[in-house]
């Protein structure tokens, strides 16, 4: 776990993110899903595979066989198109997502350790302003370094993972005036904080090659801990920042009761296949979030515009691969996907909504064991009733996903 925290200056959270929506609240959320998940719309609730790693429900854990030890990490290249009004721009972003393990404790336990992302900030933009322009920028977010561990009992495996969660979002505005020199408000939120998931699965064979699952998770609702301050600087020579507001975040800030859950199916004989369809829910609307602004701010007002709503994501994807003993082509995994989400904030009395579709494919490498993992994504996010800002995404996705039979040893004859 150390090891992973110190890598968190090598593991931005989701620096493919460039977003003036990110500038809100915690920036833009992400799900916990791995490059193989996005790629069937960022399934997972009631997946559990000894081949792949499953963060979104901990129960998952339990189904790694004895013997094996998984690695999984993952980047992205996300190139993005926005419009707002007349004006349209473009930008391209992308780096390491996360980092991933998990392997066995006894016959019918399992854990992982690893670093995702739990949200993600990155903007830059400008307005003219009478006798001058203001400019924002953001940029930061919060990781999330987890311990999973999960046991499973005729059928039923339950879990928990148990999370450190560590960042800074820093929100820059700067004042630049038409006939003086220019200032720079800074507003950073510094998160150090632990949380919980946890998760349970149940799996039955309806007949002799077809299973159904089900899944569940449940993260409470929590103060948030850490502290945030607002700093003025005039950004000439030998100036120094002036701190104006500071305080602690315990008791004004938070994250909600999250739930979520998933209905899977599948079948394994000469072929394998899989559905699954997932739902979650966040009731962020009744989240404190209690920020500090500086009456000499010149981005008050754009801050004051948001508020938190609920989050609703529905997904739905699946997995194909035509032949288990087939030709490389037909060993192949093959992956499609779509999702909804009203997502968490509000601005100006507009609900922020995402929609997406996804495919990707497995490709094995010549040990059939360790998987490489290529997704592409479309995404269209804007707000509703009134558009504020369109955007559209294209991410490229890439995980190796290893797979080593490390507790294995060979007889000596």
């Amino acid at each position: 776990m150390l090891g992973l925290i110190g890598a968190a200056g090598i593991l931005p959270a989701a620096a493919d993110v460039t977003t003036p929506y990110s500038m809100y609240g915690y920036g833009v959320l992400g799900d916990r899903a791995t490059s193989m998940q996005r790629q069937m719309g960022g399934i997972g609730y009631a997946m559990s595979s000894g081949r792949q790693i499953n963060v979104m429900n901990p129960a998952s854990y339990a189904a790694i066989d004895s013997l094996t030890f998984l690695f999984d990490m993952g980047a992205d290249v996300t190139m993005l198109w926005s419009k707002e009004g007349k004006q349209n721009d473009n930008s391209t972003g992308g780096g390491l997502d996360y980092v991933t393990m998990q392997f066995p404790i006894t016959k019918f336990m399992g854990a992982s350790i690893g670093m995702l992302p739990y949200s993600s900030v990155g903007y830059a933009f400008g307005n003219d302003i009478k006798h001058g322009a203001v400019e924002n920028q953001g940029t930061g977010g919060i990781n999330m370094a987890y311990l999973g561990l999960a046991g499973t009992f005729k059928g039923v495996s339950v879990g928990a993972n148990i999370s450190y969660n560590f960042g800074n979002i820093v929100n820059d505005v700067y004042s630049i005036p038409s006939n003086t020199g220019q200032s720079l408000v800074e507003h950073v939120m510094e998160v150090r904080d632990w949380d919980i998931v946890l998760g349970a699965q149940y799996k039955t064979r309806v007949s002799a090659y077809n299973t159904l699952g089900v899944g569940v998770t449940y993260s409470p609702a929590k103060s948030l801990h850490g502290r945030t301050w607002v700093t003025i600087q005039a950004l000439q020579a030998e100036s120094v920042p002036d701190t104006v507001g500071f305080q602690h975040m315990a008791g004004k800030y938070g994250t909600p009761n999250s739930f979520g859950g998933g209905v899977s199916f599948s079948h394994e004989r000469q072929s394998r296949w899989m559905v699954e369809a997932d739902v979650t829910y966040q009731l962020w609307s009744k989240v404190k979030y209690d920020p500090i602004y500086s009456s000499a701010d010149p981005g008050v007002m754009v801050f004051q515009g948001m508020q938190f709503a609920d989050r609703m994501r529905i997904a739905a994807g699946g997995e194909w691969v035509p032949k288990l003993r087939g030709n490389y082509g037909q060993r192949m995994a093959y992956r499609l996907g779509a999702y909804y989400c009203d997502d968490y904030l509000k601005i100006n009395g507009n609900r922020v909504r995402e929609m997406g579709i996804t495919c990707g494919v497995g490709l094995h490498t010549p040990q059939d064991k360790t998987m490489i993992n290529i997704g592409f994504e479309w995404k269209n996010r804007k707000a509703h009733p009134l558009p504020l800002i369109t955007e559209n995404y294209f991410n490229i996705t890439l995980g190796v996903n290893f797979n080593e039979r490390w507790f294995w040893q060979r007889k000596i004859r």
